[in-house]
């Protein structure tokens, strides 16, 4: 699975039938299995079974709320979009929560209503979604990348305050693979600088630092609700935050710029502010309300069940699992990450480690890649609104990729990084002890794959 053209949804969506592209009998090998040949090789493979698939739904007590709401030809938003609104925000630990289309939107809607725009510099992560960056280019603003911390895979928050500058005016830290960044460190920073935070939690559902949930630290917290999410509506997000302020603007941007709480104006003014149309579907809400009943009890399990994994394939030579960041106290693991090192594999290629571990029944990815290299860049800075906001000589990009350098993050995207997707971690001990065995095969095989 080549990177630059296999991106994370397509792995996921992939997942299943990679698995079952090595099904050839029921029962997994134990016995033995180091000296097995190599499925890449022609031998068997370890893993002879699907994974969980993704997304789950359950018909007695899911679909009731949707078909419901579809024979009442009450589809858009409503009370059910409120009722989620109410729980999610409930979930999340915030007094406040409002739904919009996707997690983009409640990036650029979150990012608009805290003030940003052109000529701002808004710091960010190389290791993450394009969503993250495009939400800060729909502004007007300008990238400031961060390198990244490969034992944690985010941000580095001890490099946040050597880049920032008179124009920085926002964070956007992103919990990306569902770990937690460091938070705490980040939010002194903001303090320090007098700078908001906007978390991009869109990967993150249910993570906690010191027992507090990503997504309630900031001055918003935004989450996407897309298929492969650890709580899948389709399409979907959410913006979460303790300001009553900044959440009255929220909503009056997603509904038009229509007045809405404390966005208020003249009798019959009309619309007050520049806004848009982000608004959710009732039955969008009603299937979010069923999955997120089975939030909980799958995160926990997703956890237990990465725990185990990492202690284990962390004694294979080669193998470097994820470290948590300061505090945290659960992880939401969209993704369950580890750095592999080709010396530790007698010097076989990260792709070729891949291709045997999906020969094997393991499906893998090797993840992002460097996100501040990508043409989309250039793109935005030769647009019109760019050159009229910013000079000739900040929209250079050869001077931008100096500025922007990430040398840990191109190793990590480059050569060290593995995924397994979250439905993984949904198995049992005995999938994750297929997944170990898989990748020890592989290590005591080494040679002769290379």
């Amino acid at each position: 699975m080549k990177n630059k053209n296999f991106g994370r949804r397509d792995f996921i969506r992939t997942t299943g039938l990679a698995a079952a592209g090595a099904m050839l009998g029921p029962g997994t090998l134990r016995a033995g299995v180091r000296s097995q040949l190599p499925a890449v090789l022609g031998g068997t493979p370890v893993r002879t079974k699907e994974w969980p698939a993704w997304p789950i739904w359950n018909r007695e007590t899911d679909e009731p709320l949707v078909v419901d709401d579809l024979r009442s030809g009450i589809w858009s938003r409503a009370s059910l979009v409120t009722r989620f609104e109410k729980e999610w925000g409930d979930f999340v630990g915030t007094k406040r929560c409002l739904s919009v289309v996707n997690g983009t939107n409640a990036l650029i809607t979150s990012l608009l209503q805290l003030g940003i725009g052109g000529g701002d510099e808004v710091i960010v992560p190389p290791y993450t979604f394009i969503a993250t960056v495009a939400a800060v280019l729909a502004t007007g603003a300008m990238p400031v990348f961060v390198d990244t911390d490969p034992a944690t895979w985010q941000i580095d928050a001890n490099k946040i305050e050597a880049k920032i500058t008179s124009k920085t005016r926002a964070i956007v830290p992103v919990h990306i693979l569902g770990l937690p960044a460091d938070m705490v460190k980040i939010m002194a920073i903001a303090k320090k600088h007098g700078l908001v935070v906007i978390e991009d939690a869109c990967q993150a559902h249910g993570a906690e630092i010191g027992g507090r949930k990503v997504g309630s630290f900031g001055d918003a917290g935004c989450f996407s609700f897309q298929n492969s999410k650890n709580l899948a509506i389709g399409e979907g997000g959410a913006i979460t935050s303790n300001d009553d302020a900044f959440m009255d603007k929220c909503y009056s941007y997603h509904n038009y710029g229509n007045p809405y709480g404390s966005v208020v104006g003249q009798v019959n003014a009309g619309t007050l502010i520049a806004g848009n149309k982000l608004r959710l579907t009732e039955y969008q809400a009603a299937i979010g309300i069923g999955q997120l009943k089975r939030l909980g009890a799958e995160t926990e399990l997703r956890n237990a069940n990465a725990a185990y994994l990492r202690e284990r394939i962390g004694k294979i030579p080669g193998v470097t699992p994820y470290t948590f960041s300061p505090g945290v106290t659960k992880a939401a693991f969209h993704l369950f990450p580890f750095r592999y090192d080709a010396k530790g594999f007698k010097g076989l290629p990260r792709a070729a480690f891949l291709k045997a571990l999906n020969a094997e029944g393991i499906p893998c990815s090797e993840g992002y890649a460097p996100l501040n290299k990508m043409p989309y860049l250039q793109n935005a800075f030769q647009s019109k609104n760019y050159k009229k906001m910013y000079t000739a000589a900040e929209l250079d990009i050869n001077a931008f990729n100096k500025r922007n350098n990430c040398p840990l993050n191109d190793k990590l995207c480059n050569e060290e990084a593995v995924w397994f997707y979250q439905s993984m971690l949904l198995g049992t001990r005995a999938d994750m002890d297929d997944i170990v065995d898989a990748i020890q095969k592989i290590h005591d095989n080494a040679d002769k794959i290379k």
